[in-house]
This record gives C-alpha cells, structure tokens and sequence, in this order.
C-alpha cells in the first residue's frame, strides 16, 4: 500500500523506495533513470534502454542472461523507455518469486539485485563502446518502432495533435526520438551517451513486495554497484501553460476509412494544484467513461463516433479528446463535442454523472492496489508531480469535490489544438 511506502537517500544520489505489502507472490523491482525530454537527447535515450536489456559485462548475451534469470525461478527482465511530463525515463524491472514459496533464503533476492544493477551500472561496453552487433540491430528495431507509429492510426493522431500543439515545448519530443538522429549514432558514441548519464542523473530504484525494509536497505547498498559522481543533476519542471492566443487546426489525409479527430486542450491546472481532484471529476464526466457525456451524446444518441473518450496528461496540464468518425461527419461531431464542453463549464452536471463517475475513479483507484506497477507508476508520477498521496487520501479527495468546483476548473479549459487524421474514400480496411 501506498501509505506504507518507506523512501531512502542512499549515499551515491540514488533514492531507494520500498512499498511492503504482503498481497503478492513477488518481489517487483523497478530502477528509473530520469532525463530531461530533449530533441536532442530522445533517441539515443530510447536505443540506450534496448541495448542495455541485450547483456551486462556478467551476462554477455541474451542466452546467458536468460538462463540466470531461469536459474531465479523465471524472472523476468525487461528495460523500456516513458515519457512522464517532460521527463524522459529509462526504466529496468524485474519480477520475481518471493523466496518464501520456493524453499529459498536471502540469496535469491540478492541474485535479482545484483542482476538489475548489472545492467544498468556494469553494461557490456568493450573500450568504451557497446557492442557493434547489438547497437545495429537495436537501431533496426527502433528504426521499425518509430516507422510503425503509422500504422496505429489512433495513437499516430493523438501523437501529431500532441506535437503539434506543443511544438516549442519539451513535451511535443516523441518518446522514441527521431529517424534522422538514429543514422547519427554509433556504438562509440551511446557509449559516450552512457558514461554522460548515469554518474549524474536522478535514479529511483522502487521495490515491492513482503520483505523487511532494512534488509532491503542492506542489499540494495551491497548489490547495486552503479558507478555515480555523489549528488543527482537537478531536472528543469514541467511547464504548465494556460493561456491560448488562438485556436490551430491541422488536417492530413490518409487512404484509411476511418478519420481520427483529436482536439487538445490547456486545463491550466497542475498536478500539484489544489484544482486536480475537481479536474479529475471533470475530465471523467466529460469523457471519462461509457456514462460519460461525450460518449452518450455522440456515440450513442448522434452515432458519430465509433469512438470517443477525453484523457488528462496530468503532468503536463493538458486534456485531450480523441474520436474515430466518419470523414463527412467533422463538422457535426466537432460542434457535439464542443457544445459538451461548453455545457461543463456551464455547471450541467447532474446528480448521476457526479455519482456514477465518483464510483468509477474510486474503483480505478482501488484496482490499482492489485498489482505492484500500478502502485509503483502512481508513486513515482507523484514524486514527479509534486503529488505524493495515498489511495485512502485519494478517495477521500474525491468524495469531496462538488459541481461547483467542477464548473470553476472547467471554465479554465481552452481549445488549443484540433487535428483532423482525414480517411480517403476507398482506404484501406484497417483503422
């Protein structure tokens, strides 16, 4: 549980933060390297997290890894790359059996530590480079990545409306980075990359799972060997901007048969402010769920949409509301949309939407208790956020907003961005 998370500054800048909870057969181990969301630095920040997963100078190669990971029982391993506001994260996990369920003592969590600070503090690196093998097919397969976005129509639009809304912003850098950089880099220079990063950056090393916390205190100080210059470089904030000067819209055509609709919104409403909680009621009635306005007005009574949700991106102040229409039904389901967000900052709220979407956030929450990344995403979006709260104190904060505030925060939401994915008659079958 959240309120039982205990937090340690550990002597080389890293922070150590534990979540004991006996409600799993795991042990849930996640280790953050936290960047800056640069142009200049996202990709050889997103190919730095795959070439890392290859190997560490201890497990040279996937095979050997793999089987040490076997010899844990399964464990598994595995490194991604997030944006959380306009952070950029390289994060390593692994999950593994409590030794308690397979007759084993300390020694099995220890081995699990060492392996994750292997790979990110003792990475295979020959003279000062990755391995030249690893790096060229890593950067095939994020080559494929960014290419791909395409043929998810629905996340490519969300991803062009967010771009172009914040262009000039960190937040409008794609989290995979750019093509044109991926050619520049060489396993020298990630190399290089590597050697920048880590001695300085933040890192968080989260933990889950029925263990004693000062063993774990112990082992971590023991086993993770990551090579740090003392104190973590200091991240820049993320700008929450409030203001719109004026409405931009931005339309493409592709041969798809459904268009995709994105319009982008500036709540002016940070994830630290006292306002989030009433911003999080209002984004849930708005489109939050199936009882929602937008979904019950467009999709249902108007049949405009075969899809249609609003979602925060809380760390940034930003609201988007995404739907998949038909190509000659954009100016009715644009006014539909616009006319329930006019209707939010009216105070139209009824006694069920407040209820229904009360219940649903409160449930959202208690779901993510049962399973440990939920608690280990909530916790480390809080420390970013300036928001660290327990589920029980979430709930609570919940219960409390009233449609008043609701309709206050609601009239601080601006239209900024509208973005139009256009499908071309006689597209192709897929969406």
């Amino acid at each position: 549980m959240l309120q039982q998370s205990v937090t340690y500054q550990l002597a080389d800048g890293m922070r150590l933060v534990f979540i004991p909870t006996d409600k799993f057969k795991t042990v849930s181990l996640a280790l953050f390297l936290h960047l800056e969301l640069r142009a200049d630095l996202a990709t050889r920040a997103a190919l730095l997290s795959a070439v890392l997963e290859r190997g560490s100078r201890r497990y040279p190669d996937s095979l050997t890894l793999r089987r040490e990971l076997e010899q844990l029982y399964g464990a598994e391993l595995s490194t991604d790359i997030h944006k959380k506001g306009e952070r950029h994260l390289i994060s390593c996990t692994l999950e593994m059996v409590h030794s308690r369920f397979v007759g084993e003592g300390e020694e099995l969590f220890r081995r699990g530590v060492s392996i994750l600070g292997g790979i990110i503090g003792d990475p295979l690196l020959e003279k000062g480079s990755f391995r030249e093998e690893y790096v060229a097919q890593e950067k095939e397969h994020l080559a494929q990545e960014i290419k791909g976005l395409i043929n998810d129509k629905a996340q490519y639009a969300l991803e062009r409306c967010l771009s172009k809304m914040c262009q000039g912003e960190r937040y409008g850098v794609y989290k995979l980075g750019r093509l044109e950089d991926l050619e520049q880099i060489t396993p020298a220079s990630l190399g290089q990359f590597y050697r920048e990063l880590v001695p300085r950056c933040p890192i968080d090393l989260y933990m889950v799972g029925d263990l004693d916390p000062e063993k774990v205190l112990r082992l971590v100080e023991e086993e993770l060997r990551i090579q740090r210059d003392g104190l973590s470089a200091s991240l820049p904030p993320t700008e929450v901007r409030a203001e719109v000067e004026k409405v931009r819209y931005y339309e493409e055509s592709m041969p798809v048969q459904q268009s995709k609709l994105v319009l982008g919104y500036r709540t002016g409403t940070s994830f630290d402010s006292e306002d989030y909680y009433p911003l999080l009621m209002y984004n849930g009635i708005l489109g939050g769920f199936p009882h929602s306005k937008l979904f019950v007005n467009v999709r249902e009574k108007a049949s405009l949409a075969y899809y249609v949700y609003s979602r925060l991106e809380r760390l940034k102040g930003l609201m988007v509301i995404a739907a998949g229409i038909e190509a000659g039904e954009y100016q009715k389901a644009l006014g539909i949309i616009e006319k329930q967000v006019e209707a939010m900052a009216r105070g139209e709220i009824s006694p069920a939407e407040m209820e229904n979407t009360r219940r649903s956030l409160i449930n959202a929450l208690r779901v993510q208790e049962d399973s440990p990344y939920p608690l280990i995403n909530a916790h480390l979006e809080g420390s970013i956020g300036g928001r660290i709260e327990t589920v029980d104190e979430m709930v609570r904060a919940i219960e409390r907003v009233t449609p008043e505030e609701i309709a206050r925060v609601a009239r601080k939401v601006q239209l900024d961005t509208v973005y139009l994915l256009r499908g071309e008659e006689g597209g192709e079958a897929s969406a």
